[in-house]
């Protein structure tokens, strides 16, 4: 895992968050809350800047296969894959969350495969998409939430939901007519289905807990 550098009177550098800009996203968004936060950031979008990423957001609305297509004609799945790998903090929101898994049913599109697992869509027995705001039940610790209540509303807009193989890599959980995966955590990558820009004090306060997690070296 790379190290955050220090600086003087020997207190750790903050590392600079770099938000992936694929142009299918929210990144001006996400950008603007980290600012608000006082979090050093910054949009990037070529594959030399992502090889030297220190922390990484991806953020995203739209299509699993659009996201993933858009990833690839700028060249970015490749060094992301490698900072991850280098034990890089990553942060995935909304459809940066859902192409960390294997496969969606959204337009059967293959994913990354970072998180064992499956995204699925919704029954056909509720609203679809889900838009608005859901509580989370947090299911266990964690760095980034630490400084969370166990339970909050936070603001959601998804058809699809993730579907972990491994239920140690569930986060959080909400219930929209039956309980599902809404933050995974999986090593030195967290991702949330919900819009942390997007909901207030509470996303924000996961945004500050992102920004300065730690993971253990790979």
């Amino acid at each position: 895992m790379l190290g955050g550098g220090s600086a003087s009177g020997g207190y750790p550098r903050p590392r600079m968050i770099d938000v992936i800009d694929y142009r299918a996203g929210n990144a001006p968004s996400v950008q603007y809350a980290l600012e608000h936060l006082g979090v050093p950031c910054r949009l990037v979008d070529t594959p030399a800047a992502v090889a030297t990423s220190e922390r990484i957001v991806l953020p995203g609305v739209g299509a699993a296969a659009a996201t993933i297509a858009s990833l690839e004609e700028q060249g970015l799945v490749a060094p992301l894959a490698a900072r991850v790998r280098a034990g890089v903090p990553f942060l995935g929101i909304c459809i940066g969350l859902q192409i960390l898994f294997d496969h969606s049913e959204e337009g059967d599109t293959p994913c990354l495969g970072w998180v064992p697992g499956t995204v699925r869509r919704f029954p056909t027995d509720r609203r679809v998409p889900q838009i608005g705001w859901n509580e989370v039940r947090f299911a266990r610790e964690h760095p980034v939430t630490r400084a969370l209540p166990p339970s909050g509303h936070f603001y959601f807009v998804n058809s699809y939901y993730c579907s972990p193989a491994d239920r140690a890599d569930v986060l959080g959980v909400t219930d929209y007519g039956f309980d599902f995966c809404s933050v995974v955590a999986r090593g030195n990558v967290v991702a949330t289905q919900f819009h942390a820009e997007k909901s207030g004090a509470l996303g924000l306060a996961l945004l500050r807990g992102f920004a300065q997690w730690e993971p253990e070296p790979c």
